[in-house]
């Protein structure tokens, strides 16, 4: 028997990769001359190796092509001959857990015990007001289930593109009122209910974050989804996060979860600090009555919890209905400082530098939580 390189692409021919829906020769991904070398001494095995190139190292169908192809090849020249196949990447791998980046200088995730408490109207507020005082600012709407970063900030017809950056095709963001953001609302029909599995959910949200453009950032908002779910994990596994601003009503329902989600960070194989409580619809005010205050949702719980604990209360934002028609709108509140809560927001902003700069020269950087495999 005698091989030679064509009996090789013949046999490559008959595979179909799914990603194009083509043999891999019409795919142009079998990367060089198949290298054929005969047995030197009785007993040996023929034996060919193929290079194939693939367009990313996280190509979902890398490991049943190559199997596919190894088969092929024994296929056509027999079971006794040695096949070893190379992959080749047209895109650079993605960087490690660990090495993920860079170029940002501190991680906030904005998180809540409990859904409806305003988190993602905190987040959107507090990456515009960052923005405002002269930081550049990137969000991550993390909840895959529930995104409403694009309709908060007016973009919910964008798309983003991928450009060419070190070797890697990447996700550019959209950008709006000074903020980089990304969200799984740019992808999916705003009408259409996400119906995933959690690894589905969690890899997306790997996506956003290691495969995007975010470039320098002085802050990285997270937006997480409520609650302490595969989401946080993922998070907590793939980023170290400098600190987590938690949002809260006063009503102790509220309360209670807020605890849970304070818990979550404070457990010992997460150490992430608290950078301190937000308690969001302190009071009601009517726009007709400026300077009264109707406590809805209980009185001063969130401050109280943070006496208790011993954080820092970062803001009390009233319940006001230009806040939520600012969100609905696609103008958030921080984006008019001369209002009253639009100040509220700024003030915010410069709590949290404040806590961030006390927090990065006092404890030591965080760690990303480790898999366990």
């Amino acid at each position: 028997m005698a091989l030679y390189p064509k009996l090789i692409m013949d046999a490559l021919a008959t595979v179909t990769y799914a990603g194009t829906k083509k043999n891999l020769v019409e795919s142009q991904m079998v990367a060089d001359q198949p290298a054929i070398s005969a047995p030197q001494h009785e007993g040996e095995k023929w034996r060919v190796k193929v290079v194939l190139e693939f367009p990313r190292d996280t190509d979902p169908f890398l490991k049943s092509t190559v199997k596919a192809a190894e088969a092929a090849i024994k296929y056509h020249c027999g079971d006794d001959v040695e096949v070893e196949i190379e992959t080749e990447f047209k895109s650079k791998p993605r960087p490690e857990v660990g090495q993920l980046l860079p170029g940002v200088k501190n991680i906030v995730a904005v998180s809540s015990g409990k859904g409806g408490v305003g988190k993602s109207t905190v987040a959107a507020n507090l990456a515009i007001a960052l923005a405002r005082l002269g930081y550049s600012v990137g969000l991550l709407d993390c909840d895959i289930f529930g995104p409403s970063i694009p309709k908060m900030f007016d973009v919910e017809d964008e798309r983003p593109y991928a450009i060419k950056a070190d070797g890697r095709d990447l996700i550019c963001p959209i950008e709006q009122y000074g903020v980089k953001m990304l969200s799984i609302g740019f992808f999916v029909s705003p009408t259409t209910a996400t119906l995933w599995r959690g690894g589905m959910a969690t890899s997306a949200l790997k996506q956003l974050i290691a495969d995007a453009d975010w470039g320098s950032l002085d802050y990285f908002i997270l937006d997480t989804p409520p609650g302490t779910s595969d989401i946080h994990l993922t998070l907590l596994q793939t980023l170290a996060i400098t600190g987590a601003v938690i949002v809260s009503t006063p009503q102790q329902v509220a309360l209670a979860d807020a605890r849970k989600g304070i818990d979550m960070y404070r457990n010992d194989k997460v150490n992430v600090p608290i950078l301190g409580l937000v308690e969001n619809m302190a009071w009601f005010t009517p726009a007709e009555l400026p300077e009264n205050r109707y406590y809805i949702f209980g009185r001063e719980g969130c401050k109280q919890l943070a006496e208790e604990m011993g954080l820092p209360l970062l803001a009390q934002i009233p319940l006001v209905q230009g806040i939520c028609d600012s969100g609905d709108q696609g103008r958030p509140a921080a984006l008019n400082v001369d209002t009253m809560t639009g100040q509220a927001f700024i003030n915010l902003a410069q709590a949290v530098v404040t806590v961030v700069n006390r927090r990065n020269k006092e404890q030591p950087k965080t760690k990303i939580v480790g898999v366990k495999k």
